[in-house]
This record gives C-alpha cells, sequence and structure tokens, in this order.
C-alpha cells in the first residue's frame, strides 16, 4: 500500500468560484462558498478518494488577489502552497478573466515544476458566442459551471489523467536491499517519544519492510548488543540520529549504518544536495547565523535535538559562538540569505515536493543546506560509514 498522496491546489482570483468548484469535484461541502470576495481567508485542506485515482489531498486557497497587510499574508501562505503542490487546478472566472495573472501564475507553476489544468468557471453567466471565442484562445481549458455540474466529471477525469503522470515516490529503503534482508531498527524510547506509539518515520520504514518483503526487528538501544547476538546477517541497522555515537560503537563494522533521518533525506529531499550542504560547517565564523528548521511543532527539552543538541555538538566541534535562529512549520522561505548554513529535521511530516521545493529555494539562494541525520553523522566523525548503503562518497 502507498502512503503517497497527490496534492490537488486550487487557485484563483477571489470570487472565482474556486470553494465551490472543489465542493462539486468531491461532492461534499468542504470550503464555506459565498458571494462576499475573500469568504476562504486561510487554506482549506481535504483528503478524500478520487476514483480510480486513489487518495488524494485536495487545497482550497485564499484569492491571489487578497488585499491589505492581512491580504498579503493571506496570498502569500497561499503561494507558499505551491512548493507542496503536485498538480494545481487555476480558476478564471468567465466575466473576469485575468490574462496577466493567469500568466504570473504559469510562471509560478513552471518554476516549482507543477503539471496545472486551467478551469475557466461560471459559463453559465456567459454566452455561447463568447464562449467558443474563449476556447479559441484557451483550447486546453476546461469550461465549467461548479453551480450547474457543467463539465465537473470531464475536470475530475482530467484530474485522474494528471495524477496518473505525476511521479509517485520511490520507496524508503527497499530498493537498497534485497528480498529477504535483514533490518535492525534502533528505536530509543525518550520523552518525546508519544506515549504507546512509534513515531512516523519509523512506522513508514516498518512498512516499506513488509511492503518490499524485508525482514524487519525492532529493539531499543539498551537491548542493542543482545540483539545483535541473537541475530545473523542482518544487512543493515538504522537508528535515531540522536544515539548515533553509542549505536555506531555497538554494531560491528561489517553491518552497514545508517538513521531514520538520512534515509528521509533521500526519500523526501536530495541526499546529495544534503550531504553537500554540510560542507558548510568547515567555513562557519563566530556569530553567524544558522536557521533550524523544524516542521513540526514539539514541547521542547532539555534533550531537544534540534534546539538543543545539534547547537551544543555544532558550537563544540567548530570553536565558534554561532546565532542559532528556529522556524516551525511551513514559514521557511523568507531571507534565506542571511544563514550561513541550513539544518533541517528529516521531513517526515510534509512531503515530497515540499521538501525538494526547500532545497531549490536554499540553491536559489546560494544557501548551504544539510538536515539532522547527515550533521549528526557529521559531527560524530562517521559520516562515510552512515552513507555507504546509498554508496554517496562523503565530500569530507
Amino acid at each position: 500500500m502507498s502512503m503517497y498522496k497527490p496534492v490537488i491546489s486550487i487557485y484563483g482570483k477571489m470570487n472565482s468560484g474556486k470553494s465551490s468548484l472543489l465542493n462539486a469535484i468531491t461532492r461534499q461541502q468542504v470550503s464555506i462558498v459565498s458571494p462576499i470576495k475573500g469568504t476562504t481567508t486561510d487554506p482549506v485542506k481535504k483528503s478524500m478518494e478520487l476514483t480510480p485515482a486513489g487518495p488524494v489531498i485536495f487545497i482550497d486557497t485564499a484569492g491571489i488577489d487578497d488585499e491589505g497587510k492581512l491580504g498579503d499574508l493571506r496570498m502569500k501562505k497561499s503561494l507558499d502552497i505551491t512548493r507542496r503542490t503536485n498538480i494545481a487546478i487555476y480558476v478564471m472566472d468567465i466575466t473576469d478573466v485575468d490574462r496577466n495573472s493567469l500568466k504570473g501564475m504559469e510562471l509560478l507553476f513552471k518554476k516549482y515544476n507543477i503539471q496545472y489544468i486551467l478551469v475557466i468557471n461560471k459559463i453559465d453567466m456567459a454566452s455561447k458566442d463568447y464562449i467558443n471565442r474563449l476556447k479559441l484562445e484557451y483550447p486546453n481549458a476546461i469550461f465549467t459551471s461548479s453551480i450547474k455540474m457543467i463539465n465537473i466529471d470531464e475536470l475530475r477525469k482530467e484530474l485522474v489523467k494528471k495524477i496518473q503522470d505525476v511521479e509517485a515516490d520511490p520507496p524508503i529503503l527497499g530498493d537498497l536491499l534485497p528480498y529477504d534482508g535483514k533490518v535492525l531498527l534502533v528505536v530509543p524510547i525518550d520523552k518525546q517519544a508519544p506515549k504507546g506509539r512509534l513515531i512516523l518515520p519509523q512506522v513508514q520504514v516498518i512498512r516499506d519492510c513488509i511492503d518490499n518483503g524485508v525482514k524487519c526487528y525492532v529493539l531499543r538501544d539498551t537491548e542493542l548488543k543482545s540483539g545483535l547476538k541473537d541475530l545473523k546477517d542482518i544487512d543493515l541497522v538504522i537508528t535515531d540520529s540522536q544515539i548515533f555515537k553509542q549505536v555506531d560503537e555497538m554494531v560491528p563494522r561489517d553491518i552497514k549504518l545508517t538513521s531514520f533521518s538520512i534515509l528521509f533525506a533521500r526519500y523526501k529531499g536530495n541526499l546529495k544536495k544534503l550531504v553537500e550542504g554540510v560542507r558548510a560547517v568547515e567555513d562557519l565564523k563566530s556569530r553567524d547565523s544558522i536557521l533550524i528548521a523544524e516542521n513540526c511543532t514539539h514541547n521542547t527539552t532539555h534533550e531537544d535535538i534540534g534546539r538543543v543538541k545539534i547547537p551544543t555538538l555544532l558550537q563544540r566541534k567548530t570553536g565558534k559562538e554561532l546565532n542559532f535562529h528556529f522556524k516551525t512549520g511551513y514559514n521557511f522561505s523568507k531571507n534565506l540569505e542571511k544563514y550561513r548554513l541550513i539544518i533541517h529535521c528529516g521531513g517526515c511530516m510534509i512531503n515530497r515536493k515540499e521538501m525538494q521545493s526547500r532545497i531549490m529555494l536554499c540553491n536559489e539562494k546560494r544557501t548551504p543546506i544539510t538536515n539532522y541525520g547527515v550533521i549528526l553523522a557529521y559531527l560524530n566523525g562517521i559520516l562515510d560509514r552512515t552513507l555507504e548503503v546509498f554508496q554517496t562518497p562523503s565530500p569530507m
């Protein structure tokens, strides 16, 4: 079973009929519909099954022409969603065909390599002659009326076709190991672990093992030594990055070792770029600014990996006093150029498209980016070992 859910985002000017179109596609009252401009103030998210394509996520955005300071914030939030969008629907009101807005959004879609569908909505409010003229100008558009359900099935069919063209997420580790291979997962139970549950990356790795016929053994770090004696011919040990040093010392050199975070660097982003980014550590100077980017929010403790452990190890390694800044959630893209290094979490709560877009934004600003697992392996002096399973040489 694939965990991949394509993200379909709906864009357009205020009152172009985005929300009513989403309701028509999903056949549910997902978004509030009103003749008042700006009714949708924040992105509205809806997971559903789109037959026969499978599970998808729809996002209804605020109008791209929202006004005022609050409107600017809403519009920025809508445009930020392009980073995680696989397919876009751009909706134009047939009574307000804005060619300049369309061109601007087409450039944005091209930048983030997003397939898009142009929908010209509210055709029940226009004459047949006018509709026919617009069809000549926009031969690939789908002309709809969400209120009267005109051509909504045609739009759904086009969406299904686009989804089938979107590249699915690769396996997490199924292509690294042979069928019937053995993986040992080292799962520490710390204060931040949810009671009675494993964290998402651990669950996803277990599922990927099952899907690919890889035998998976799970134990805590406290039982690792005895577990290694019990089990023979282990192909790979995967550990939480926080205990890299301890696990490295316990696992024999003939067994490959990596972390959940490094696996996700490849699965969600671009492992080569994130490994290259760690080079920047060598050039850090006192008072340089470092951004720690986490996508999920959680309670911070004295053991926190992003806010405590990595800053402590990094300053100890460099001997420099560094300025650390922290961002959580999707608030990522502002002022990236002011940082000498960005250290990103594993990215388990964002999709592959979003993570790759973040790496692209950093490249545009010439700001090095790495992730928790890569930098912790580097700071513990075991980066080469943790990359052996990927056959990706360290830049050090």
